[in-house]
C-alpha cells in the first residue's frame, strides 16, 4: 500500500498534459518499470474505462488500485491520483478570488483563453479520426451538432444518440430514419430557457456535479458543454470569461481536467463548495469502476453497447466543436488571440508540444500584448 501511495500520488504532481499524456505515462509506470501490470491486461483497464462515463484517467487510477490492492487499492488509488491536482487548484482558486481584478493577471488570462481553444480543437480534431469511422457516425454527429445548438437537454441528448446508434444495428435503414425525426425533435429533447439567476447552495453544486461525473462520456474536454449550458446560460452561476479561466486552470496543472470542478466550487461557495464539487465529481468514477469489474468483459464483447458507446462518443465530440466555437467568440477578439490561437494549435498538431508550456507561453504573450488604457 505504501509503495502504490507514493507512485499515485508523484503522478499526481507530475501528470501534465491531459488523459492521453496521463495514460501513456501510467503505462509506462505500471507496465513497463514497476511490471504490475502485463500490456494486454493495461489494454484490458483502457477498454473498461472508455466504456463507463467519466474521467477516463482517473479511472484508470481507480481500476489499477483495485489490481494492485483491491478495495483499499481502489480508494487510495484514485485519491492519491486526484488529489494533488484539486490542492492545486484549489490554491490557485483562492489567488483568482482575490487578486484576479490585478492587470497583471488579466494580461495574463487575455493570453491563456486562445491556447485552451486550440487545446481543445486540437483534441476534437485527433478524437474524429478515431470515432468517426463510418458513414452513419458520421451523420449522427452532424444531426446531434444542429439539435445541440437549438438548445436541448445535453444527458438526454447523449442518452438519445446512444439508442439510436444501437438501434441501427437492428433495423432497416427506413427505420433509422423515421426514428431519427423522433429522438432528434427539438420537442423530444428540448428543456424550457431559465432565465432568471438560480441561488447557489451547496446541495446544488453537488448535485450538478455528481451528475456530470455520472452522465459524462468521452473526453474531459466534453466537460466545457455540461458546465455551459447550466452554469451559464441557465442558472448564470459563471460568466463566459470564468468559465473559459476554471478550464484555463483545470488544464494547466496537472492531474484530471474534471478538477475544473474544485476551482468552480471555490467561485461559487469557497473551500466548502470546492470540497462538495470535487467529491462530487469524481465519486461516479469509484463506484462505477467497483461495480464494473465483472461486467466490462461481457459489455464490451456485446455489438450493442459497442454501438451505443459509439454514439455517445460522437455526440460528445459534436458537443465539444459546438462549445468551442461559442467560447471562442469571447476569446478571440482581436489580432493577438488569434495569433496565439493559431501558433499554439500549430504547435499541438505539427510539433506535439506539452500543452502546459504552450500556456505558460500563452500567458507570457497576454501579459507583454495586453491592450492597457
Amino acid at each position: 500500500m505504501k509503495e502504490l501511495i507514493l507512485v499515485f500520488l508523484r503522478l499526481g504532481f507530475t501528470s501534465f498534459g491531459g488523459p492521453a499524456a496521463h495514460i501513456a505515462m501510467m503505462e509506462a509506470e505500471f507496465v513497463r518499470r514497476l511490471k504490475w501490470l502485463t500490456r494486454t491486461q493495461f489494454l484490458d483497464l483502457l477498454g473498461a474505462a472508455s466504456l463507463i462515463p467519466g474521467p477516463s484517467s482517473s479511472e484508470m487510477a481507480i481500476y489499477i488500485g483495485q489490481q494492485r490492492g483491491g478495495w483499499r487499492g481502489l480508494i487510495l488509488g484514485g485519491v492519491c491520483f486526484i488529489c494533488p491536482a484539486a490542492l492545486i487548484v484549489g490554491t490557485i482558486a483562492w489567488f483568482y478570488v482575490n487578486f484576479s481584478s490585478l492587470p497583471v493577471l488579466t494580461g495574463i488570462l487575455y493570453g491563456i483563453k486562445p491556447v485552451i481553444i486550440a487545446i481543445v480543437l486540437q483534441a476534437v480534431i485527433g478524437l474524429l479520426k478515431t470515432a468517426v469511422r463510418t458513414r452513419f457516425l458520421a451523420i449522427l454527429g452532424i444531426a446531434a451538432l444542429v439539435v445541440a445548438a437549438s438548445g436541448v437537454s445535453i444527458p438526454l441528448l447523449l442518452l438519445g444518440a446512444g439508442v439510436l446508434s444501437s438501434l441501427r444495428l437492428l433495423i432497416s435503414r427506413r427505420g433509422w430514419i423515421s426514428i431519427s425525426v423522433l429522438l432528434f425533435s427539438k420537442q423530444a429533447l428540448a428543456v424550457p430557457s431559465i432565465v432568471e439567476k438560480v441561488p447557489v447552495t451547496l446541495s446544488r453544486i453537488g448535485l450538478f456535479f455528481l451528475k456530470i461525473g455520472a452522465l459524462q462520456f468521452g473526453s474531459g474536454y466534453v466537460l466545457l458543454a455540461f458546465l455551459r449550458a447550466d452554469l451559464v446560460e441557465r442558472w448564470h452561476w459563471l460568466t463566459e470569461a470564468q468559465l473559459l479561466d476554471a478550464i484555463a486552470v483545470g488544464q494547466f496543472t496537472p492531474g484530471p481536467v474534471f478538477t475544473t470542478a474544485t476551482f468552480i466550487g471555490f467561485l461559487l461557495k469557497g473551500v466548502p463548495g470546492a470540497i462538495v464539487a470535487t467529491v462530487a465529481i469524481f465519486l461516479p468514477a469509484f463506484i462505477l469502476v467497483a461495480m464494473s469489474g465483472s461486467l466490462i468483459p461481457r459489455l464490451r464483447r456485446s455489438v450493442v453497447a459497442g454501438a451505443f458507446l459509439d454514439g455517445v462518443i460522437v455526440t460528445s465530440l459534436a458537443l465539444m466543436v459546438l462549445v468551442t466555437w461559442q467560447l471562442g467568440r469571447s476569446s478571440l477578439i482581436d489580432f493577438t488571440t488569434f495569433f496565439i490561437a493559431a501558433i499554439s494549435l500549430l504547435g499541438l498538431i505539427r510539433f506535439r508540444f506539452n500543452s502546459a508550456w504552450l500556456i505558460l507561453m500563452g500567458g507570457a504573450i497576454g501579459y507583454i500584448m495586453f491592450p492597457r488604457k
